[in-house]
């Protein structure tokens, strides 16, 4: 297995494992959704493995992105100043769909191991996988709306199939948080364990997938997700269409304040 900066990498008989290592929250930028993309690769270049786990260490899942970072606050406005345009510093979350979308055409089941927090694009990231083991201490949430912005990561297209429409409109239009139960209840989760459980759990499922035929998990799969990967790229590019306009306005600004404040947003529609 090849060495990653933020993850770790390992092979458990037919099971591959990655474990996200930027705790507390596991914010995801760039570089580790392109090092998840990456190990999949590996795993799907494995004869040996047939299904892989994603877990997280620390409190969350994965928390999104951070949009509260100094380092990529700056990064972004010398974009913006550099192009002249405060949308345009976007450009980055553009690179980043382009490595989700990778995730999507990963070729062997996933299963996510869900011990805490999945919100926004790290809800995209743990509904890319084919099952969610989690808990009651976790939490589901497309927090898009309060931040003031577009749902990303695929996840009006991906969101809609597993949990069906409305429910999905449901999360989108409230950006509240699903609990571990009711996410099971949904169908956006497959078994709910202890918290301490839930890796093992999903090492289990993982393992009983991998007990099957090799070739005749990758053709099923195949068959299950065909096209999958090339309508979640089409939902990113109007999602990112989307992102760029909202992300310009004064309630986006004034959305990630309110979150980082923990208070009620004052939109004002501009």
């Amino acid at each position: 297995m090849s060495t990653y900066t933020d993850i770790g990498v390992e092979k458990v008989g037919h099971v591959g494992t990655i474990e996200i290592r930027r705790p507390p929250l596991n914010f995801f930028d760039i570089s580790l959704i392109n090092q998840i993309a990456d190990a999949l690769d590996e795993f799907d270049r494995d004869i040996e493995i047939r299904a892989s786990v994603l877990s997280a260490q620390g409190k969350a899942f994965c928390a999104g992105a951070n949009f509260g970072d100094p380092a990529r606050q700056a990064q972004e406005a010398r974009a913006a100043e550099k192009k002249g345009d405060p949308a345009d510093n976007l450009g980055p979350i553009s690179h980043l769909y382009i490595q989700a979308v990778r995730i999507f055409r990963a070729k062997k089941p996933i299963v996510a191991a869900v011990q805490g927090a999945a919100i926004g694009g790290g809800l995209g990231l743990a509904v890319s996988a084919d099952f969610r083991v989690t808990c009651p201490e976790a939490r589901f949430s497309a927090n898009f709306t309060k931040l003031g912005f577009h749902p990303g990561f695929g996840l009006t297209v991906t969101l809609p199939e597993l949990i069906g429409k409305n429910n999905a409109e449901l999360m989108f239009y409230t950006s509240r948080r699903v609990t571990g139960e009711e996410a099971v209840k949904w169908g956006l989760a497959n078994e709910l364990v202890p918290q301490d459980q839930v890796k093992s759990a999903a090492m289990k499922l993982a393992g009983e997938i991998a007990e099957c035929s090799p070739l005749g998990l990758l053709s099923t799969r195949a068959t299950m997700r065909a096209s999958l990967a090339d309508r979640v790229m089409a939902a990113t590019n109007h999602e990112l269409a989307e992102q760029t306009r909202l992300r310009a306005t004064e309630d986006f600004k004034e959305g990630v304040k309110a979150t980082e404040e923990r208070r009620a947003a004052n939109f004002r529609g501009r």
